[in-house]
């Protein structure tokens, strides 16, 4: 059995590529740049790692799944936009040029929901759960028998806890800056409902790729810079 500890590169490197590639400095590497640099190295990642993966489907059928995503993303875009707003002012941001543009809304639109509902809906949610049923068993170091004794695979599809609900909901919000903790604490949340709603990935995956597609719409459309 392949254990949790040893799943943790494939889940996890292409999430810190992704943001570390996004933490180059402009004056070292230009927004357009960067963007390309993601869409190329974090997809050659995910390529890699995809024969560890879970499955992103399950026991209910797809297209049920997609629909269902896709209505919550649009409700999760109005979450977002409603949450955000109080926490940051037009002249906050500037636009973005168009080839700037079209990258990035392909990096948030493609890229991100993949690599990010497989970190933190596929392998932290999962995780946390099976520590949470270890220590809830008494077991004496309920990280050490999650990590290195059991694997996410084994978790049967719409499983849930509280504290997987919480822990996976604060690890996604950590990687978000510090005016979205409201909207990513509120999405998150949202995402993991999806995901014991619908019992598979595809769901979550579809939610966020419309929620950032239409928001990236919407910032361009009406000028509001700010909320991306």
């Amino acid at each position: 059995m392949i254990t949790n500890r040893q799943l943790l590169l494939p889940y996890a490197l292409p999430y810190l590529a992704y943001v570390g590639i996004a933490s180059i400095p402009d004056e070292i590497l230009a927004p357009h740049a960067n963007y390309l640099c993601r869409l190329i190295i974090v997809p050659l990642l995910l390529a890699w790692a995809w024969r560890w993966y879970c499955p992103l489907t399950g026991p209910k059928p797809v297209w049920g799944s997609i629909a269902t995503g896709a209505v919550a993303g649009l409700a999760g875009l109005l979450l977002w936009l409603a949450l955000l707003a109080p926490f940051v002012q037009p002249d906050e941001a500037s636009p973005w040029t168009v080839p700037s543009f079209l990258l990035r809304l392909l990096s948030a639109g493609l890229v991100v929901p993949l690599f990010e509902e497989l970190m933190m809906r596929g392998f932290a949610f999962r995780l946390a759960l099976q520590w949470d049923q270890a220590r809830q068993a008494g077991q004496a170091n309920p990280l050490h028998v999650a990590l290195d004794r059991r694997c996410i695979d084994e978790v049967p599809p719409g499983s849930w806890s509280w504290m997987a609900i919480a822990l996976s909901t604060l690890a996604f919000t950590a990687g978000h800056t510090m005016p979205e903790w409201p909207a990513a604490v509120a999405y998150g949340l949202l995402m993991a409902w999806l995901l014991i709603r619908r019992q598979d990935l595809i769901a979550c995956i579809t939610a966020h790729a419309i929620t950032n597609i239409f928001l990236a719409l919407f910032v361009y459309a009406t000028d509001s810079w700010h909320f991306w």
